[in-house]
C-alpha cells in the first residue's frame, strides 16, 4: 500500500477512489502549512496538487521516495518538473479536462464586457434608469473578431465556441506554424501576434508562464491594441502587468478586461483597483466548475493509481 498526499481541494468521489486502494492523507489546507507539508512529503509516494502548492526547493528535496506528481490542471509553472524527472517522479497534468471550463468562462466573458449591461442591477432598485447610456454603449458578439494568444486544446476550443456564435476568430501560437492542419480544420486564420493584437476585438491569452511570455502584455502592447478591446487572461498573472491594465480601463483605451490570474494568489488586497471601470476579477476559476473539477480529479485519481501499480 502507497501513501498519497493531497495539499489542495480535490473531487470528494475521486479521493474515494485512491482511498480504497491506498493510504491517503488528504488535507487541502496544507497548502498554506509549509512545515506540515514538508514532514508528510517524507513519507509520500504520491503527491496531488493544484496550481498554489510549489513542487521545488524545500518540498521537492522532502519528496525522497515520491514517484509521481498528479496536477489537478494543466498549468506547471508551479512544479519543478526537470527536478522531479531528475529524482524519477513522474509528472501528470489533468490535460483537457478543464477546457471546456475555460472556454465557456472566456466566452461569457467576452459577452459580459462587450454588451457592458449586466452591472446595472443596483441602479436599476435604486429608482434609476442608465437604459440610454448601457443601450448605446453595449455591443454584439457576432462579428466581433476575437484573437486567440496560444493554440492548444484550451485555445481551439474558446475559437469553435465563438465561432458558433459568429465571431471571426484568429489565433497566434508559436509553437504552431501558420500552415498547421489544426488551423484549416478548425476554420481559424493563423496571423502575426502583431497582427492579431490590432485587429482582435476581444484578445484572450492561454499561453503557459515561460521566459518568452512573462510580461508579455505590458503597457506597450496593450497601447497597440485597438480602442475599446476587450483583454482576458485566465492563463497565468505574471504575463500581463495588472496595473497596466487598470490604467487603460480608466483611459478609456481598453473597452473592459476580465483577469482570472495574478501574480500572487491569493490576491492581497489592491485599493487602487476599486472602481476601475468595466474590470472583471475572479479568483482563479475559470477551469473551475462542479463538472471540471468532477473530469479533473478523476483523471488524475486514474492516472495516479496507475503510475502506482
Amino acid at each position: 500500500m502507497a501513501r498519497i498526499i493531497i495539499s489542495e481541494i480535490m473531487d470528494a468521489r475521486a479521493v474515494a477512489q485512491l482511498q480504497a486502494v491506498h493510504d491517503v492523507v488528504y488535507e487541502p489546507e496544507l497548502v498554506d502549512d509549509a512545515p506540515r507539508l514538508r514532514a508528510l512529503a517524507a513519507g509520500a509516494d504520491a503527491l496531488i496538487v493544484r496550481n498554489r502548492t510549489q513542487v521545488r526547493g524545500d518540498l521537492l528535496t522532502a519528496l525522497g521516495r515520491c514517484r509521481v506528481i498528479g496536477r489537478l490542471g494543466v498549468g506547471l509553472d508551479n512544479i519543478d518538473v526537470p527536478g522531479c524527472e531528475a529524482r524519477g517522479m513522474a509528472v501528470i497534468p489533468a490535460t483537457g479536462a478543464n477546457a471546456l471550463s475555460v472556454a465557456e468562462y472566456v466566452i461569457t466573458a467576452t459577452m459580459l464586457l462587450l454588451r457592458g449591461a449586466f452591472a446595472s442591477t443596483a441602479e436599476v432598485v435604486a429608482g434609476k434608469w442608465p437604459r440610454n447610456a448601457l443601450g448605446n454603449r453595449g455591443r454584439e458578439t457576432a462579428g466581433k473578431t476575437l484573437g486567440i494568444i496560444g493554440f492548444g486544446s484550451i485555445g481551439q476550443l474558446t475559437g469553435r465556441l465563438a465561432s458558433s456564435l459568429g465571431m471571426n476568430v484568429i489565433a497566434f501560437d508559436a509553437m504552431i506554424d501558420d500552415d498547421a492542419p489544426v488551423f484549416q480544420d478548425s476554420g481559424v486564420k493563423a496571423t502575426g501576434l502583431q497582427d492579431l493584437i490590432l485587429q482582435a476585438d476581444v484578445v484572450t491569452l492561454h499561453v503557459p508562464l515561460v521566459d518568452g511570455t512573462r510580461g508579455l502584455f505590458d503597457a506597450q502592447r496593450i497601447a497597440t491594441m485597438k480602442p475599446g478591446a476587450i483583454l482576458i487572461n485566465t492563463s497565468r498573472g505574471p504575463i500581463l502587468d495588472l496595473p497596466a491594465v487598470a490604467a487603460a480601463l480608466r483611459s478609456g483605451h481598453l473597452g473592459g478586461a476580465a483577469i482570472d490570474v495574478f501574480d500572487v494568489e491569493p490576491l492581497p488586497a489592491v485599493p487602487e483597483l476599486a472602481d476601475c471601470p468595466n474590470l472583471l476579477l475572479t479568483p482563479h476559476i475559470s477551469g473551475v466548475s462542479s463538472e471540471s473539477n468532477d473530469r479533473v480529479s478523476t483523471l488524475i485519481a486514474a492516472k495516479v493509481l496507475e503510475a502506482l501499480r
